[in-house]
């Protein structure tokens, strides 16, 4: 069902060989959609949102406008919510703002020696969309995951598109939690026009400055293709997990947060990596025991058949080492001391500490955004954060002693690379810096 590996025969290089998960192949055919959406949104505007719209979700929309969730249509779903619903979303949204609002950044300014005052303003994005995706599922945490920062940050709009039902109909946990959220607007459209409805605009939709949130492969592409037009906040790839543990894991633990990741899909990557060397065959029989039970399981055995594996090595060090190789989504340090291992991570998208802390709490409700990098890009990239709805810009304001200091550099400089003009907007200020 799930392969074991021995890194201690094969060594770490050879492992994550074995792990690599092999690029899905995308058809040309969907590639000249995708294209073709975009070209199509971008000459005609509404008329072909609303002809996109009525061919892959068979809502026909008589008129643009009828595309917009009305502000009646957001208020009426969360009062439609039970009570335990609404508590359990306002509980999870007050944590995400919270842990979101500490990571703020902040305009700063520093003073030199001279004078000079230099320093950086930070200004949010002025609007943006999110992509919740729609049809036979509801994410209403990823809603909250993604509104709630951009909103801390201070984005004054927040649009939100998702994919309507036949009837126009959108699933009323996705539009209470993104009342909750602060979401300003709601559009009923999903996929690759939507995409392109946000990065270009129509008369209908104004364009927004950047576009997050997940989707389907047309999603994907879709924002490959308009980044440069607007920002977009990463590719995400199929989920994944890597749970390091020590003898003192319970095996149950283990599979339970295996099979957490890999109910999400058949490529999902769920990888156990231990020193303990009976542990791998106690998750295991405690994986097929779990499995028998799960009502995803068709979908989970085939995640852990094609792209799990429990693997053994040496030392915990190793774990880590290993670990950083495969720099994964969710790091899972279920050891004794947690801690003493946390330096040594150096690539991972979230890193969760000790025996009572299950990635699926980082899904919905600790705080941190569970929109992560993915395919091993937590090498360079980070989690959704309120950075990714502001931008920088650098303050630089010169003294007179400041510029002094400066000409003979500026001008070693400007002669070196052939740049007269730029020796000349300097020097003419000579005189008056005397």
């Amino acid at each position: 069902m799930i392969r074991t590996l021995d890194a201690l025969t094969l060594g770490a290089d050879r492992v994550v060989a074995v792990l690599e998960r092999s690029p899905e192949q995308v058809a040309p055919a969907i590639h000249e959609i995708v294209d073709e959406i975009l070209a199509d949104v971008r000459a005609r505007g509404d008329a072909a949102v609303v002809e996109y719209t009525a061919r892959f979700d068979r809502f026909v929309a008589a008129t643009p406008s009828a595309l917009a969730i009305t502000p009646d249509e957001f208020a009426a779903a969360e009062r439609a919510q039970t009570w335990d619903t609404r508590a359990a979303l306002a509980y999870a949204a007050e944590r995400i703002e919270r842990y979101h609002a500490a990571a703020l950044s902040k305009s700063w300014r520093m003073t030199d020696e001279h004078g000079s005052i230099l320093g950086q303003e930070v200004r949010p994005l002025d609007r943006v969309g999110i992509y919740i995706p729609g049809g036979r599922a509801a994410y209403p945490s990823t809603v909250l995951m993604t509104a709630i920062p951009a909103r801390v940050a201070g984005v004054r709009e927040i649009a939100l598109v998702t994919p309507p039902r036949s009837d126009g109909s959108v699933d009323a946990t996705v539009l209470a939690a993104a009342r909750i959220a602060g979401v300003t607007e709601g559009w009923r459209i999903g996929g690759a026009h939507a995409v392109a409805a946000l990065a270009y605009g129509t008369p209908t939709i104004r364009r927004v400055d950047k576009i997050v949130g997940p989707g389907n492969i047309y999603v994907a592409l879709a924002k490959q293709r308009v980044f440069g037009e607007v920002g977009i906040d990463m590719v995400a790839g199929p989920s994944e997990v890597v749970v390091v543990a020590d003898a003192a894991a319970d095996p149950e633990w283990i599979a339970a947060d295996l099979l957490a990741q890999a109910e999400h899909d058949p490529m999902a990557r769920a990888v156990l990596i231990t020193n303990d060397d009976g542990l791998p065959r106690r998750v295991a029989h405690a994986l097929e025991r779990q499995l028998a039970v799960l009502p995803r399981r068709d979908i989970a055995a085939a995640s852990l058949r094609d792209n799990g594996a429990l693997v053994l090595v040496g030392t915990l060090d190793d774990a880590v080492e290993l670990a950083n190789q495969l720099a994964p989504e969710h790091l899972e340090l279920l050891v004794r001391v947690p801690a003493a291992l946390l330096p040594r991570v150096r690539h991972a998208g979230a890193v969760f500490m000790g025996r009572h802390t299950p990635e699926v709490v980082g899904d919905y409700v600790a705080g941190p955004n569970h929109v992560l990098p993915t395919g091993g890009t937590a090498r360079f990239s980070s989690p959704l954060s309120t950075e990714d709805f502001v931008k920088r810009t650098s303050v630089i304001e010169y003294s007179p002693a400041g510029l002094a200091a400066a000409l003979p550099h500026l001008r070693t400089l400007t002669r070196l690379e052939g740049l007269a003009g730029h020796g000349i907007a300097a020097d003419i200020r000579q005189e008056e810096t005397r």
